[in-house]
């Protein structure tokens, strides 16, 4: 048994989904359900008994404290957090709440549930802290990619809230003991992810005829990983991670999001052609660019790579066509989650 929390968000709804294609070990999945929180992600598990689905947040410390005395896992999964930087630029204290807080609670409610277990069950168990890049800042184009020893210099509050996190699991090892791990990824990209990111966000407008919103000149360089790659690297880091210590997931995929961009309009192109047959390039608009914008993040995945054996299935080229077509084909879900409060939120941030 594990515990999963944050698993009905995009990355950890596509790791539940993953785990239960490759293993009968089941699932508790605790979910706040918060607006990037969807339930469908997670339909084709409705009736299966692996899955166990419970509504609550990580910081309710009496809830978390019951699942694991009544599920005893072996491991937990910490998924759970605000992750968007745009929406922690209009509201940051939600940001400090769940990421900071929230995962302060957890790692008190963990640290009890440890201490409490006896013989291998206690040496085998492992909290896996689900982190992010932008933990380490901005680098210029000349720079190296970021390794686990580059420093923290996060720069909004999204990646400072990240970040804060990252130093408590780290400290609750250092200070108790707990056996923790850390995973920092790249961007990630694939089915379920919720329209506001810039993949999804332009595949959505490009095809209901809206202007496809680039921030600034377009240019910000970031390392693209297919989100079923990032899960079969956090199975391998929980299986075979050296206790205490971090390890970063990349695609080793560089991209301009212009590129990026132009690249999902050339599908699009071909898979589903406008009308009138103009490209979708056509809709492309620059606006505003975003306050602290990164200009370009890196992940040097060497480490995973050498000493756990990891790297990634897909090319960007595979990953994004297959990302592409994962929209096609499943519209309806696209439309169940572009509510008005959706629109309102776009509407706001590219105006």
């Amino acid at each position: 048994m594990i515990l999963v929390t944050g698993g009905a968000g995009f990355i950890g709804s596509n790791f539940v989904l993953d785990w239960l294609a490759q293993s009968d070990e089941p699932v508790v999945n605790l979910d706040k359900l918060t607006y990037a929180g969807n339930l469908d992600n997670l339909a084709s598990l409705s009736s299966d008994p692996r899955h166990i689905f419970v509504q609550g947040d990580i910081g309710d410390v009496a809830l978390v404290n019951r699942l694991l005395t009544e599920y005893k896992p072996r491991a937990v999964l910490n998924f759970a957090a605000e992750s968007h930087v745009d929406r922690s630029i209009h509201g940051p204290e939600d940001f400090i709440q769940t990421n900071v807080v929230g995962t302060f609670h957890l790692l008190e409610a963990v640290r009890a549930y440890w201490n409490g277990l006896q013989g291998s069950d206690k040496s085998a168990f492992r909290l896996l802290h689900v982190s992010t890049d932008e933990v380490y800042g901005t680098l210029e184009n000349s720079d190296p990619p970021f390794n686990e020893q580059n420093r923290y210099e996060p720069n909004s509050p999204y990646s400072a809230s990240k970040a804060a996190s990252d130093h408590l699991v780290r400290a609750y090892h250092h200070t108790y003991g707990l056996p923790v791990l850390t995973t920092n990824c790249s961007n990630n990209y694939g089915p379920y992810h919720f329209p506001e990111k810039l993949i999804p966000l332009v595949i959505h407008n490009a095809l209901n005829g809206k202007p496809l919103p680039i921030y600034g000149d377009g240019q910000q360089i970031r390392d693209w990983l297919f989100v079923k790659d990032h899960c079969t690297a956090i199975r391998r880091v929980l299986s075979a991670g050296k206790v205490g210590e971090t390890y970063n997931v990349g695609g080793w995929n560089e991209k301009p999001n212009l590129e990026v961009v132009h690249t999902i309009c050339a599908i699009l192109d071909e898979l589903k052609p406008r009308a009138d047959g103009q490209s979708y390039n056509s809709q492309i608009t620059f606006v505003k660019d975003r306050p602290g914008h990164d200009r370009r993040y890196a992940i040097d995945a060497t480490r995973l790579e050498k000493e756990l054996g990891w790297k990634p299935a897909e090319t960007f080229e595979t990953g994004i066509h297959k990302t592409v077509q994962w929209y096609l084909d499943n519209q309806p879900w696209v439309e169940n989650i572009t509510s008005g409060q959706y629109r309102q939120w776009v509407e706001k941030q590219y105006q």
